[in-house]
């Protein structure tokens, strides 16, 4: 976080200030800001955020041990550290956030990306800030911190001297995107699909249309929208865009998009792709698998070249990436038996390309397995969901089935009733048994994916046979 004193700090949050030993009103804080006490360091400010299990002000002392140098509270603490006393802790991170970014600005050389879509957020922004952290200071979050939490702690990570801020906007309602976004105006929004992934909390497709939207009104006059043009709903809010008076710039498969791959070779190590960019050819060897993940890699061309880095040099820095996120197509395992390891997310567009790429790097003498487990946030749209991925499943020939978890049963049902009998498909109610049947079953040639999303606790599944394999 930049420099700030006691005073200043209060007035951004509205607070009020309760000094404890030598501090002052101008005592100047200039730690990272955490609602995690095991993560404050020396000079931090600590965040005594309530949450669902356990309320942050039980924690004020541990943050204090560890060094911080400030609490921002609901209430006073016994604790000795000064205490900033807010009406809600959460709002106050995004008053502080949307304070310190807004001072960063004033000195003109910050500019703002903003990401968000129903799958690919959390790829996208790491292939972006990947290109862009050779250029100059460059800040993205940790991990998928895209929330009302994560969004404002990574916008207090910004200095003086950073050049990028890269934020990543999910939501779980409608209504979320735009308070985030808000916070920082960016000077760039980049929609990357408008999917069924939490169709549940914002109630179909069309209300999910709606939030992702929300971006693009959000991002700052003279700015530019970064849209798929291969999505028709991200393709309808180029009229948002000229409401707002801000450009387009398209991304694709298709001759509209000025950022585009032509062709596409996906194989077991990474995906080769053909591209224009801007009407200059390009070859993108990208290491990161699945073909969907080529979208992704244009959507950061799209937008890091419009920063103004050149192409062939943003693509020579994508090509160094190994790896998106851990538990996102994760290569694990061995040649023997190569473990994808894609379970941190799951939405059904996910889940379909995740197959999909198995299916394509598997080759004629080895065997596809898909172990697969719930995707949440569907609402209504659940079992129809679930019934659609155990149909694609069968279509795309993928030899053993394994579903686990009673909320994914419908997958397992739908296979079986598509023809995949006779072992080809089972059902495990837990992971725990899933595993032992799996190192016993597996053989050489296999490739194993394993998809679902975080709630149905997976990715530590895949981790599991990674290790058993290697």
């Amino acid at each position: 976080m930049i420099s700030l004193t006691l005073s200043q700090l209060a007035d951004a949050v509205a607070g009020d200030l309760h000094l404890f030993g030598d501090d002052t009103p101008e005592t100047v804080v200039a730690g990272p800001v955490d609602t995690d006490s095991r993560a404050i360091v020396s000079g931090g400010v600590f965040v005594a955020k309530p949450g669902e299990h356990t309320d942050g002000h039980h924690f004020v002392d541990a943050a204090v041990a560890s060094g911080a140098a400030l609490a921002i509270v609901e209430r006073t603490v016994d604790a000795a550290v000064s205490q900033i006393v807010v009406a809600d802790a959460v709002a106050s991170l995004a008053d502080l956030a949307r304070f310190v970014v807004a001072r960063v600005r004033e000195r003109g050389g910050l500019r703002i990306v903003g990401i968000t879509g129903s799958n690919g957020k959390t790829t996208t922004k790491n292939l972006l800030a990947r290109i862009l952290e050779d250029d100059g200071e460059t800040v993205s979050p940790h991990a998928s911190f895209n929330n009302e939490v994560g969004a404002p702690l990574t916008m207090l990570r910004v200095t003086e001297d950073t050049k990028y801020l890269v934020s990543e906007f999910g939501a779980s309602g409608p209504g979320e995107i735009a308070r985030l976004a808000g916070l920082v105006t960016p000077d760039i929004g980049v929609v990357l699909m408008v999917g069924m992934a939490h169709a549940g909390g914002f109630g179909g497709i069309e209300a999910t249309f709606q939030a992702k939207s929300e971006l693009v009104r959000a991002v700052r006059a003279g700015g530019l929208a970064i849209l798929n043009a291969d999505d028709p709903r991200v393709a309808a809010m180029a009229p948002i865009a000229a409401e707002k008076g801000i450009d387009v710039r398209w991304f694709g498969r298709g001759e509209a998009a000025e950022v585009r791959a032509v062709d596409v070779e996906v194989t077991a190590t990474g995906t080769r792709a053909e591209l224009v960019v801007d009407a200059d050819p390009l070859t993108l060897n990208l290491r990161v698998l699945g073909e969907h993940h080529v979208m992704n890699a244009l959507a950061a061309l799209a937008a890091a070249t419009a920063l103004g880095i050149d192409a062939a040099t943003a693509v020579a820095r994508l090509e160094t990436v190994e790896l998106a996120e851990r538990w996102r197509m994760q290569p694990l395992g061995s040649e023997r038996v190569r473990i994808i390891n894609d379970a941190y997310n799951a939405s059904p567009d996910s889940m379909a390309a995740a197959l999909r790429t198995l299916a394509q790097i598997t080759g004629p003498q080895e065997r596809t397995v898909a172990v697969l487990g719930a995707m949440s946030e569907l609402g209504e749209y659940a079992e129809e969901e679930h019934d659609r991925v155990g149909l694609l499943a069968v279509r795309l020939g993928i030899q053993r089935i394994v579903v686990i978890g009673a909320d994914a049963r419908r997958m397992f049902l739908e296979a079986v009733a598509q023809g995949s009998w006779d072992s080809e498909a089972v059902f495990f109610a837990t992971a725990d048994e899933a595993y032992d049947y799996l190192v016993t079953e597996l053989r050489d040639g296999d490739r194993v994916l394993v998809k679902s999303s975080n709630s149905a606790g997976l990715r530590f599944l895949g981790d599991r046979l990674g290790e058993f394999f290697a």
